[in-house]
Order: structure tokens, then sequence, then C-alpha cells
């Protein structure tokens, strides 16, 4: 069937697009059992997969004050069931996500591993969706135009500033507009939030300060994707520009914005969705090292510290909710892509 059989017959028969987009969402999560399975199986080996455990990080730490004593060793490995087989330990763990939510406990800090990520997750989450709008906002009308004005000084600057991005590390732009920030404008930086308002209850002045802040992590952790997808649409677009079913459409009369948006960027736009499933992985885990930087209360500098002291409930926990978020990052884009082009239920 045609593409454009496929329109018309979607169009007299609207249930049956419904139909078929249920089912294409039914086989997605269908998919995503087997695949979250397996993201847990190996996220919980990797976190076993240096040598000794979180006790012998410890017992390192404090071997210059004498340490801990062989007794207290084993006692607290039987505390923490650190001396079961892996599968005892992976299976204790995942029974108690799925029937309680609980995650486990922090063996350095000794609290529910729930009570400690929340809180940084909700943060990490909120920097991460704005910066994917910031991504899009900028990306999409900067790639369409680089493209229609082709080896234009507009595209030759999007082109540059482009390639910046893509080759300046995170961490390294964000020292500078710390830098830039502190020296020229006064501005207080590191942490979304001055050091005055710091522990202080939400209040308009806070929420302003904290707006006066989150731009920068924004901008620092969305330059690299903005680039890369600004690359990404205008390839797509000049693909699609000089079309034949383009020209016929020009022939035919149609102003050219109203052709550009209805044909050529509709068109293009499919890889561009398809990106969501490893842009959300990707800005989390960017945000990482900008948060060390830059003193985020994010999860970043909490899974940095819980890798390098063998926290394994906790550093296991964060690296599964980031995996998960790959999955529902490939989900979103999927449904995105069936919803903008029809024929993906199909084939």
């Amino acid at each position: 069937m045609s593409s454009r059989h496929l329109a018309v017959f979607l169009w007299h028969h609207p249930w049956r697009a419904t139909s078929d987009m249920f089912g294409f969402l039914y086989r997605r999560l269908l998919y995503m059992i087997p695949t979250v399975f397996l993201i847990s199986v190996v996220t919980f080996v990797i976190i076993q997969l240096p040598p000794g455990d979180y006790l012998d990080t410890l017992a390192a730490e404090l071997s210059d004050s004498g340490g801990l004593d062989e007794g207290t060793m084993q006692a607290l490995r039987d505390q923490y069931g650190l001396g079961q087989p892996m599968y005892v330990q992976y299976l204790k763990w995942m029974s108690q996500i799925l029937f309680h939510g609980n995650f486990g406990i922090s063996f350095e800090k000794n609290i529910p591993v729930n009570d400690i990520i929340w809180d940084k997750l909700g943060w990490t989450f909120a920097i991460s969706l704005m910066t994917l709008l910031f991504i899009w906002m900028t990306a999409l009308p900067i790639g369409i135009y680089s493209a229609v004005r082709k080896y234009s000084a507009g595209d030759y600057i999007a082109t540059f500033f482009g390639f910046i991005g893509l080759a300046v590390p995170n961490f390294l732009l964000a020292l500078v507009m710390m830098y830039v920030a502190f020296k020229y404008f006064g501005q207080s930086v590191g942490g979304l939030v001055s050091p005055q308002y710091l522990g202080e209850p939400w209040t308009f002045d806070k929420f302003l300060d904290l707006l006066a802040h989150i731009w920068m992590p924004i901008v620092v952790v969305g330059t690299s994707g903005a680039a890369a997808l600004i690359r990404i649409m205008r390839a797509n677009l000049l693909d699609e520009l000089y079309r034949p079913y383009v020209v016929t459409a020009r022939a035919k009369g149609m102003s050219e914005f109203q052709l550009l948006l209805k044909y050529p960027v509709r068109v293009a736009l499919n890889p561009f969705v398809s990106t969501i499933g490893w842009i959300l992985p990707t800005l989390v885990s960017g945000e990482i090292i900008v948060a060390v930087v830059m003193n985020l209360p994010t999860t970043g500098p909490l899974l940095l510290r819980a890798l390098l002291v063998q926290d394994m409930y906790l550093a296991g926990s964060l690296i599964l909710l980031v995996s998960i978020l790959t999955v529902i990052g490939t989900l979103v884009s999927d449904l995105l892509l069936a919803w903008i082009d029809p024929r993906i239920r199909y084939q």
C-alpha cells in the first residue's frame, strides 16, 4: 500500500488508526518487560565487578586509624548480606523494589536509598526536561534556517557554533561560564540558588534567584545536544527540499512557508524525533560531570560517591533508574514517530 493510499484509508477509517495505535503501544510495552529485566541484571552484575565490597573500601579508608578488626568486618558483612551469593543478593534487592518499592539501604549513610534519591532525582529530571526543551527550541529553527539558507552567512555561523558545541566538553564550558558570570557580572556561581537561600523555605524571591541560576546548567548541558540536532535537522531537511513532491507543490503555487512546514519539515522530523531515545539518558549522564563542577543538588555527585565507595544499593538504584529512563525515552520516541508517520505502525 502506497503512502498516499494509506493516508486516504486512515482518513476514512479513523477507528482502524486508533486500533493500530493501541496495538503498537501494547507491543512496545511488552518489549519493555524483558528489556528492563535484563537491564536490572546487568546493572547488578556491573556494580559487583570491582574487587572487594563496601566494607573493604571502608577498611582501607580507616586503615590510618587502626581499621576494622575481622570480627567487626564479619558482623557488618552479615548485617548487610554481603557474604551471600550474588544471585541471592539480586533476588532480595529486586523483590524489595517490586513488592515494597524499597531500593535498599545505603551502606555509607546507613539510611534507606529512597530517602536519599527522590529529592535529587526530582532536580535531575527537572533540569533534564528543561534542557530537552531548550535543545528542541534551539535546534529546530536553526536547523531549518541552515537548510533553507544553505551556504549563507547564517548557515556558516550556525555550523561554526555547532562544531564548537560538539567539540567543547560540557565541564569545560561550565568552568568558562562560571568564571565569566562571577568575574564580569558578579553572580554567585555553584548551586541552583545563592548561599543566603540555602535551607530556606521557598519564597518568590528564592524562585527568582533560582531562575537567575538555573539557566546556566541548562545551557551547559544542552549545548552539545543542540549542536548535534542542528546538524541532523539540516541534513534531513536538505535531503527533502529537492524531492519531486516539493517541486510539484511549489509549481502549484503553494507559499514557501506553508510548503516548508507541511511537507519537508514534517518528513525530516522522523529522525529528529527518534533522537529522544538517546537524548534523555545522555542529558542525565552528561549532567553527572556538570553537577560535580557546578555543585548542583542532583544525582551526579551522589552517584559518583556511591561508585567510589562501592555503595552497591545506592549506585545500582541510580544506574537502574537512568537505564529505565533510556527505555522510556525510546518508547516516547516510538510513539511520537508512529503518531507523525502512520506507516510505522504497519512495519
